[in-house]
């Protein structure tokens, strides 16, 4: 299965790349797709895949999180494992 998940922007690079944080991991994304709108450190992004695809709010990015672990703990595991294993160079 593959979601979307809410990771909170720890760092900027540049306008098309940033360190975000979920579950205590940290990963390089592509923010290609936000850069008309801009972001800042501490805001929420929903993330597949290695790219940024829209900013949501803190409450959205805390209710998925809730959504995804109570779907299960492999299905949460899982996409946690698939956003450390895509990596924007």
């Amino acid at each position: 299965m593959c979601l979307g998940v809410p990771a909170q922007v720890v760092d900027i690079h540049d306008p098309t790349r940033a360190t975000v944080s979920i579950a205590g991991v940290s990963r390089m994304i592509s923010t290609d797709l936000l850069v008309a709108e801009g972001l800042e450190v501490g805001e929420w992004v929903l993330v597949h895949v290695g790219f940024a695809l829209s900013k949501i709010d803190e409450a959205e990015a805390q209710t998925t999180l809730q959504q995804i672990k109570q779907l299960g703990a492999n299905t949460f595991e899982d996409e946690v494992d698939s956003f450390t294993s895509s990596r924007i160079e």
